[in-house]
């Protein structure tokens, strides 16, 4: 009788090493996998995810639908069910067309495979979105980043010279901006947007706290192509992005689509949550209160500059990132230290924005550390 836990032979690990050297392009040996902190015990403010739970209601609902999903089959390959929810909740005309993803994470893959020709470029603010970088390099694509002013806004003549310059094919606005929560002008927006040759794709991962959007738009443009989430509104884990567009894009963007990519969790999950829009728009306007309340208490601090913030967290410059994020830890507070991302990023931390409580606990830390 064979025994599993018999000891086999191993590959000799330098084998290995050298094997994976000779295969693996040397631009991906090079990157880093994007890092996501160990959070279990602590008041988890660096993922810019909505802090409130689910009523009673909406969780036996979700039960209930979750409870009738067969899961022995495939799920629906164009999940026209969660289209249709998608429609009705946000008002949108038929004649918008959505492809839907894996989280607003794989549409970035999507769109960025869709241009990925020889010699194409991809264009962004910088700092941006890390993975608006990130994919473009692993398609092989020469990636264009153009610096914000020192203030983190939009340095639009510096936009529209790269524009004319590099002729991307893609270029990205996080609208608001990730991580500095910039919300740009619309009228830069539609400078860029006349301006530019190819997509112009507006990431709206943070719409709910912004007060602002171009999805209503997005018939008005020619080459707009609206991404969301509704990770940040309070279904991170249901990981479902939208992507919004003339039909003519979409059909383009669906043809590099995996087949089956959402999920039948999520499919059954998804429009259940979408009625409950009253409740999701109640926290939304609650964390925009607690997003100008802590942005008040952090700017009172000794040293501290408090950027203005559309989104769902703000970004704070302290004396020393490393070690205020350091001692919030140890108070068990994770936030987002990004010293060392971008030089317009020195000594900043990302906070999320968190549950009154949590926000409380946050401050009274670093009053006593500040």
């Amino acid at each position: 009788m064979n025994d599993s836990r018999t000891a086999r032979p191993r590959a000799d690990p330098s084998e290995v090493a050298a094997r994976v050297k000779a295969t693996i392009r040397p631009k991906i040996r090079a990157l880093s996998a994007y890092p996501v902190a160990k959070a279990t015990g602590m008041i988890k403010l660096d993922a810019m995810e909505n802090p409130y739970g689910l009523s009673g209601e909406a969780r036996a609902e979700i039960a209930a639908a979750v409870a009738n999903v067969r899961i022995n089959r495939y799920p629906d390959g164009s999940g026209d069910d969660v289209k249709a929810a998608l429609r009705q909740s946000l008002a949108l005309p038929d004649d918008v067309a959505l492809v839907l993803g894996n989280g607003s994470d794989e549409l970035l893959q999507l769109l960025t495979a869709a241009v990925a020709k020889p010699g194409a470029v991809v264009l962004a603010p910088d700092p941006s979105f890390v993975l608006y970088r990130t994919i473009a390099e692993l398609a092989n694509l020469r990636y264009v980043g153009v610096p914000l002013r020192d203030d983190l806004t939009l340095d639009l003549d510096g936009m529209l010279a790269a524009i004319a310059r590099d002729r991307p094919a893609l270029v990205w606005l996080a609208y608001p901006n990730n991580p500095t929560g910039t919300l740009f002008p619309a009228a830069d927006v539609e400078r860029i947007l006349a301006a530019a040759p190819g997509i112009v794709a507006v990431d709206e991962a943070y719409y709910a706290f912004a007060d602002a959007s171009f999805l209503p738009r997005v018939l008005e443009f020619p080459n707009l192509v609206v991404v969301r989430t509704v990770s940040k509104i309070g279904m991170a884990g249901v990981r479902l992005g939208y992507a919004a567009a003339h039909p003519a894009w979409i059909a383009e963007i669906d043809k590099v689509r995996p087949p089956y990519n959402v999920n039948s969790l999520t499919q059954a999950v998804v429009p259940v949550l979408l009625k409950h829009g009253d409740l999701l728009g109640e926290q939304a306007a609650a964390i925009r209160r607690e997003r100008a309340r802590v942005a008040a208490a952090l700017a009172a601090l000794r040293r501290v500059t408090v950027f203005p913030s559309h989104a769902n967290f703000v970004l704070a410059r302290v004396p020393d990132a490393d070690r205020w994020f350091a001692t919030l830890r140890e108070a068990g507070i994770l936030v987002k230290n990004v010293n060392g991302w971008h030089p317009l990023l020195a000594n900043c931390l990302r906070i999320t924005i968190g549950t009154p409580a949590e926000n409380n606990a946050l401050l009274d830390a670093l009053a006593r550390y500040a």
